[in-house]
């Protein structure tokens, strides 16, 4: 089990674009799908679908639900994520008031942020007026 399930997430949807996957199956965490669903959202992944745990084989509890993420890609075969990196650790929390947002890759890529109004891109942090913890860099 990992320690921050957020950053293998990210990691495991980077690798997977690396090997020109089409698909790529990530832990069914609440987090992992808020993000999922921002980054659906903005264009970045074409669509994601629970895949439940197959619970009957082995010990009882063992296993997760999974997301199987369709990723997107270029007609040129490029990924449409270049950057995807985790900005708040768990040992490090960056937080961002709503006129510090930073613009990313020149108002082409988006940061995914934690708000009181749950995850949103800062796009649409700007248009609520709030600011939050800065989750995730992406860009394009």
């Amino acid at each position: 089990m990992t320690t921050d399930s957020l950053a293998d997430c990210l990691t495991r949807i980077r690798n997977a674009q690396i090997g020109g996957h089409k698909s790529v199956r990530v832990h069914a965490f609440r987090l992992n799908k808020a993000v999922l669903d921002v980054l659906k959202r903005e264009g970045f992944i074409d669509s994601y679908s629970l895949r439940k745990a197959d619970k009957s084989a082995g010990k009882k509890g063992t296993g997760f639900d999974q997301l199987e993420v369709v990723l997107k890609y270029f007609a040129s075969g490029e990924p449409v994520l270049r950057e995807l990196t985790r900005i708040s650790k768990s040992g490090r929390r960056v937080y961002s008031h709503i006129k510090d947002l930073p613009k990313v890759g020149q108002g082409l890529g988006i940061t995914v942020l934690s708000t009181p109004a749950g995850v949103m891109s800062d796009r649409e942090a700007r248009g609520r007026g709030v600011g939050g913890e800065l989750l995730v860099r992406v860009s394009s």
